[in-house]
């Protein structure tokens, strides 16, 4: 077997390594570098093939310097569970020292990785947390005598290299990518072992000493308490506000080092959630616990996404569990539900002071609720749940707890559904309803928010509980009917929309997962659903979609019809930013997954709703620009696949004098994500100092914009000088912080300062645009009070757009054209006053 090597060289009884055994996932593709100290410090570089992580020691740890080749010794295979281990080995035995996750990640094999193993030559390319791009492994001809295969690891020359003189990512960064320690950290820390004492016993926490707790065997399951849907969060005191999570809702119950994670029903499902999450639970300081809480996928833009967590759980990933604790029930023989609320949490918070990163508190805020709730929402985050402070823990619906949204959503049962008009064995669209006075009543269909693998899924499932007849009181019309197959009403799935129909169907849907943890039966319409603010009307659109339910974002499971969607809704605040300018499109026509190409000019088949101009100063021969002056010619755009929008900064009526411009602040490698705010509000200063007016963007990407509003007199070369001079002066002030050349080999720890955007026929990506990127995400205008550390370039997407927008209380750039102002002669490179 491939790992009896590793197995005979240790003990178990003695060491904390994982036992381990030959994983069944012959494809998987992870790597890891552990740091290790040993009888001398190397890492041990670890890539996974055949179900084992294939081994080799690095005596000097890896380098970023194409040119420095390190010797990696070729050791015994590993099993996967050992790329999770972080712990110290006992002096005695075998590997005796300190280990640490110094990396981690995924590899891709640059041609057939067995024939190149077999063949001493293993080229890849890594993707983790601190190596990235290209690299080799060769072996080296074994010499006499010895035992093992020497091997070398170099770096591939490309962008993620580094020269000779640059900083050494070993000491650049010389920490835990798991928990953030430091070797000298991890051999004195609690729990594991400790070479200088063996196994260190797991303290047990202090018994709680809160008026109100009882002592008692702990239950075996308590039902949730559950919050109430209202509008409003409650203001005055006595109430405490928590961030609303979007995942599922689990009690967390921990015996003797042992931990399940339990449904809102009661149901076990631990095996669904990996190990990483119940083996962090298991090892905090207490015998028993019962603890209640919400385990969530954080996606691109650091809020937790329900789609995410679907789309791990159907992927089998379950690295980026995490799980957010809210409320303690029992711990060590007390049972706390007498207690008050914020004496619970601080007894949570206690327990959970020294957890991993996988096991988070919940912080509450006692400010005003609404103010909470406004700030959630401007975050684009689902919303709020409000607790009375001095509350005891109640299982059922009551008013100790009211949850605040954002946006709308619910629960729907699923009484039919649609095939695929692009796929055989895929759903296209679900049919939906309520239960309402013991009779389902249809509440109309959702045809987006399907990964492919879900809906697959969905098409197996829904495929085996077919039925002839409708399972919706009442008979359909036509348009509801058609095309649909009728199931058996077993199935929830979990639904966002804008609105409510008068006659009780929903508007601009999206499926963001199964609810498997509710029975169909209890799903009922949430009477007050309304988000905190009143929700606009929308435009509607008169272009029809061929292929609606065809998959533009294979990960985030975002349709041609999910996109259209998307655009009728932000529409009212895009459309000053993207009318009658000329137009540079990415367009993917088979998805984000396929290729993709820029197009400028018209197309065959082109939309008629598409403007198209000529280009007196284009000799290319196609001289034709795009634009669109309404949502039917951007809904033509969704048709024509154009996933990116790039727009020039003038107007086609005066295509010679630039109405605005832009800065675009692109982070190179290492850059903090706090440097590119501190650098956004520079820009802003810079030109708030020469009379222009400053606004901001995140784009979607990794950057930010600021743009300033023009008024149309200067031409492109006298804008383009003033970004360049204005790039040129920062680059010069602060040589370490900005670069204002685009060589991409210099930016490593700067952020380039883009002022080409500002040359005629050059284009930024428009406010509300989509990007091709993981996660559908889009660029969107701040307000500069906005610009915080938890906001992301990414943080925004299709998902959760359109509930920031409907809960603003102002458009951050409404008066961008107000504050058009005339680019004075004043040069760019005056410093900020």
């Amino acid at each position: 077997m491939a790992l009896d090597v590793y197995h005979q060289k240790r003990d178990f009884d003695r060491t904390p390594e994982p036992k381990g055994r030959q994983g069944k996932r012959a494809a998987g593709n992870s790597f890891v570098v552990q740091k290790h100290d040993a009888r001398r410090l190397h890492y041990d570089f670890r890539l996974e093939m055949d179900g084992v992580l294939k081994s080799w020691a690095v005596t000097r740890g890896p380098s970023l310097v194409p040119a420095e080749k390190r010797l990696a010794v070729h050791v015994e295979d590993h099993p996967l569970d050992y790329g999770d281990f972080e712990g110290t080995i006992p002096k005695g035995e075998y590997g005796g020292g300190t280990v640490i996750v110094w990396d981690r990640g995924t590899w891709k094999p640059l041609g057939d990785a067995k024939k190149g193993l077999a063949k001493g030559h293993l080229e890849f390319e890594l993707d983790g947390e601190k190596l990235d791009g290209r690299w080799h492994l060769i072996r080296m001809a074994r010499r006499p005598r010895e035992k093992r295969d020497n091997w070398l690891l170099v770096k591939g020359d490309d962008a993620h290299a580094r020269e000779a003189g640059d900083p050494d990512i070993l000491e650049e960064r010389p920490d835990s990518v798991k928990t953030g320690r430091g070797i000298a950290e991890v051999e004195k820390e609690e729990p594991g072992w400790s070479s200088k004492t063996g196994r260190i016993v797991k303290a047990k926490a202090a018994e709680p000493k809160i008026k109100g707790a009882k002592k008692v065997a702990m239950p075996d399951f308590v039902p949730p308490q559950l919050a109430t849907l209202k509008p409003h969060a409650p203001d005055g005191t006595g109430w405490v506000h928590e961030i609303k999570f979007d995942g599922y809702r689990l009690q967390a119950r921990l015996d003797n080092g042992k931990a399940a994670l339990l449904t809102r029903g009661g149901l076990d499902w631990t095996q669904r959630f990996g190990k990483v999450v119940p083996k962090a639970l298991a090892a905090l300081p207490a015998s028993q616990a019962l603890i209640d809480g919400e385990l969530v996928v954080e996606a691109s833009g650091g809020a937790s996404d329900f789609s995410a967590l679907q789309a791990d759980l159907s992927a089998g990933r379950s690295d980026r569990f995490a799980f957010y604790a809210f409320d303690l029930l029992y711990l060590d023989g007390q049972d706390l539900r007498e207690t008050p609320l914020v004496a619970r949490k601080a007894t949570l918070a206690r327990l959970l002071k020294d957890a991993p990163p996988e096991l988070r508190y919940s912080e509450h805020f006692e400010e005003n609720g609404e103010m909470v709730l406004r700030h959630a929402c401007r975050l684009s985050l689902e919303g709020v749940v409000s607790k009375r402070a001095g509350g005891k823990y109640r299982s059922g619906r009551g008013r100790d707890w009211i949850k605040s949204k954002c946006g709308n959503r619910q629960e729907l049962v699923i009484g039919g559904y649609v095939p695929s008009s692009t796929s055989a064995k895929a759903i296209g669209s679900l049919v939906l309803g309520v239960n309402e006075d013991g009779e389902l009543r249809h509440a109309g269909r959702v045809g987006t928010g399907f990964s492919r693998v879900v809906a697959e899924d969905l098409f197996k499932r829904l495929s085996g509980i077919e039925r002839d007849t409708s399972p919706f009181a009442g008979r359909l019309d036509a348009v509801a009917r058609r095309g649909v197959r009728f199931v058996e009403p077993e199935l929830v799935a979990e639904v966002e929309f804008r609105d409510w129909t008068a006659d009780g169907i929903l508007r601009h849907a999206a499926f963001r997962g199964l609810r498997e943890d509710k029975p169909a039966a209890e799903v009922v319409r949430e009477d007050e659903a309304a988000s905190a603010a009143k929700v606009p009307a929308r435009a509607k659109p008169t272009v029809a979609l061929t292929h609606p339910d065809r998959v533009y974002w294979k990960d985030a499971g975002v349709t041609k019809e999910g996109l259209a969607s998307y655009y009728a809704q932000v529409w009212r605040f895009m459309a000053p930013h993207v009318e009658r300018r000329p137009l540079a499109l990415l367009r993917c026509p088979g998805g984000t997954a396929a290729k993709c190409f820029f197009q400028k000019h018209a197309w065959k088949g082109i939309s008629r709703e598409i403007l198209t101009a000529v280009d007196p100063l284009d000799e290319e021969g196609d001289n034709s620009l795009l634009a669109v002056d309404s949502l039917d010619g951007l809904i033509g755009l969704v048709q024509g696949a154009a996933l990116e929008i790039h727009g020039w900064q003038a107007r086609l009526d005066d295509l010679e004098k630039p109405d605005q411009l832009v800065i675009d602040l692109d982070p190179g490698d290492g850059v903090p994500w706090s440097v590119m705010l501190d650098a956004a509000r520079e820009v802003r200063a810079r030109l708030e100092a020469v009379k222009l007016a400053a606004f901001v963007k995140t784009t979607g990407g990794k950057g930010l914009h600021v743009a300033a509003p023009l008024k149309p007199k200067a031409d492109w070369d006298t804008v383009k000088g003033f970004a360049r001079d204005l790039a040129i002066a920062m680059s010069a002030d602060a040589p370490k912080r900005f670069i204002a050349k685009a060589t991409k080999a210099e930016r490593k720890g700067r952020i380039f300062i883009d002022y080409l955007r500002n040359g005629r026929g050059a284009t930024a990506i428009v406010p509300y645009s989509t990007r091709a990127r993981a996660g559908a995400t889009v660029a969107m205008p701040l307000g500069w009070d906005e610009l915080e550390p938890s906001v992301g370039s990414g943080h925004f997407t299709v998902a959760n757009a359109a509930a920031r927008l409907d809960n603003l209380a102002a458009d951050p750039w409404a008066d961008f054209r107000k504050a058009a102002r005339p680019l004075e002669a004043a040069k760019g490179g005056g410093k900020a006053k």
